[in-house]
């Protein structure tokens, strides 16, 4: 369908104003995003905060970091990856080390929120209904933006007071990049909820986005350790390295964000206003005059089938980039005791090539346990919205309608890891068979991830996102756990923590086998309570 013109009116015909209602709208989801959006800033918050005091054990002293500087500057491979490194100081590393991952998160924190709150609520008929009151026309775009502006000034806040201690100004610099990076993101999920007619077109497209502003802020850090490259300028990514919190702050970078922000917002007001509720402005492509979908793991492949493709273009490009830049990466740490032992916490004692190789790989599957949950969590998004209905009302039992849309959760995960690993493999250009083994080996703690999202979606349909703290937490454990030097039993609340840490370590098949066993459960009792309850209205 095609966008149907409006008439410009401040005032809708029945006398409603058009931001009428968008207090109520904001704290609705607020409400709604109570465990998404919290455990995300955790997330992102936890790894800037914690970088000081790891920065400050690896590189204590003026000569180890004037030596990282020099090592950087010369590493067109790591600058891509991470940032050049634009001043020696503490506050300055942490800047450096965190600044495109933090910026780069806060932007799926917003493109999530935005979607949601807008597209999602066209696609399952809700939003007709509260629009059918007195909610003004532009109040649900508005409240999705403040809700966005909200976790960003959060997560803003947040890093400005943990950093505060490094210098003022440059915390406050670095706590607005980030939440600038992702108010920027929030803007293009909002124009890209109007131009397409679903929310998983959205937030591909929106995903896309961000993907290729990482792209042209590697391509800019690469060719030259200033990170003032045209690439880089043409990113948000960029903007944030440019900010140079803690290295001489430029505050009018700052301005970049302040003039993106609402023009995107006017863009996607006046796209807003020139369609109907539930059409877009790129058509879909019609189907065939007679259904090719004879079963439910079509209609699933169907739905799902642009995740996993885009999943898998993206993590075998980053598998390519990680296995292009663990030689170099390895050079960085070999002489640094504090750096030897938290990759070895990470990856294994078998020395640093192989720990670094393991920590590698695991922060890639715990990537791949974001896919799991999202696609697992479909199911909810499926039966919310009615779609479901109809489905189950044919031939089609609950049980097979959900192993559908399972096989292609469980499925796709184990392909991800092997597209990772065999983009590790062409990026060492070898070592193809001990790469791909860490990787593999990956899967049953990522199928163990996506079965906790199964049993909530069966037990709590209403709490499934829940699911997203699940993974949230694993993530924040594998990520930031080993560099605070956390208690070995915290750890070991993530399932990744029991896995063997290949390459280098010898294969264990008791954990894996225990895991795959673990995550079986969670599905079949999932299932079981997915049979005998009703369904999500």
């Amino acid at each position: 369908m095609t966008a149907t013109a409006l008439p410009a009116s401040p005032v809708r015909p029945g006398g409603t104003r058009p931001y009428a209602g968008t207090g109520t709208l904001l704290r609705f989801a607020l409400r709604r995003d109570r465990v998404l959006i919290p455990v995300w800033i955790a997330v992102i918050a936890l790894m800037v905060l914690s970088m000081p005091n790891t920065l400050e054990s690896l590189y204590g002293t003026p000569a180890a970091r004037a030596d990282l500087m020099r090592q950087m500057a010369a590493n067109a491979s790591l600058r891509a990856m991470v940032g050049p490194v634009l001043d020696d100081s503490l506050g300055a590393l942490t800047a450096w080390r965190t600044g495109v991952y933090a910026g780069v998160l806060a932007g799926v924190l917003s493109l999530l929120v935005v979607v949601r709150h807008t597209r999602d609520e066209e696609e399952s008929g809700r939003q007709e209904l509260l629009s059918s009151g007195a909610v003004g026309r532009r109040a649900p775009l508005t409240a999705a933006l403040l809700t966005a502006a909200v976790a960003n000034g959060v997560l803003a806040l947040l890093i400005t007071a943990g950093l505060a201690r490094l210098g003022a100004a440059g915390a406050a610099a670095f706590g607005l990049a980030v939440g600038g990076t992702g108010l920027v993101v929030a803007g293009s999920a909002a124009v890209a909820a109007q131009l397409t007619e679903s929310a998983r077109l959205a937030r591909g497209l929106t995903a896309a986005v961000l993907g290729a502003a990482f792209a042209l802020r590697a391509a800019g850090d690469a060719s030259g350790a200033s990170g003032s490259s045209v690439p880089a300028w043409l990113s948000p990514l960029g903007w944030l390295e440019n900010v140079r919190a803690f290295a001489g702050e430029r505050w009018w970078v700052l301005l970049l964000f302040a003039a993106a922000v609402p023009l995107q917002a006017v863009a996607a007001y006046a796209l807003a206003g020139r369609r109907d509720s539930g059409l877009s402005f790129l058509p879909t492509r019609p189907g065939p005059a007679t259904g090719r979908l004879g079963t439910a793991g079509a209609l699933a492949w169907r739905l799902q089938r642009g995740a996993v493709l885009g999943w898998s273009a993206g993590l075998l490009a980053a598998g390519a980039v990680y296995g292009a830049v663990s030689t170099g990466a390895a050079g960085l740490v070999k002489d640094n005791a504090r750096a030897r032992e938290i990759f070895e916490r990470m990856g294994g004692r078998s020395g640093v090539d192989d720990a670094l190789l393991s920590s590698l790989t695991g922060m890639l599957g715990l990537v791949v346990a974001l896919y799991v949950v999202q696609s697992v969590l479909r199911l909810s998004a499926e039966e919310s919205s009615g779609r479901a209905e109809p489905v189950l009302a044919a031939a089609v039992g609950r049980l097979r309608w959900a192993a559908g849309h399972l096989v292609i959760a469980f499925g796709g995960a184990a392909l991800l890891l092997l597209l990772t690993g065999l983009g590790f493999a062409a990026g060492r250009r070898g070592d193809t068979g001990p790469v791909l083994a860490a990787c593999l080996v990956q899967i049953p703690a990522v199928w163990v991830v996506g079965g906790i999202a199964v049993l909530l979606h069966g037990v709590l349909p209403r709490g499934a996102a829940a699911a997203w703290g699940a993974a949230g937490a694993v993530l924040l454990l594998g990520w930031v756990g080993p560099a605070l030097d956390a208690p070995r039993l915290l750890l070991d609340l993530s399932p990744f923590a029991h896995l063997p840490r290949l390459p280098g370590a010898p294969m264990h098949w008791r954990p894996v086998l225990t895991l795959t066993a673990v995550a079986a459960a969670l599905v079949c009792t999932g299932l079981a309570a997915l049979r005998r309850r009703d369904l999500a209205g």
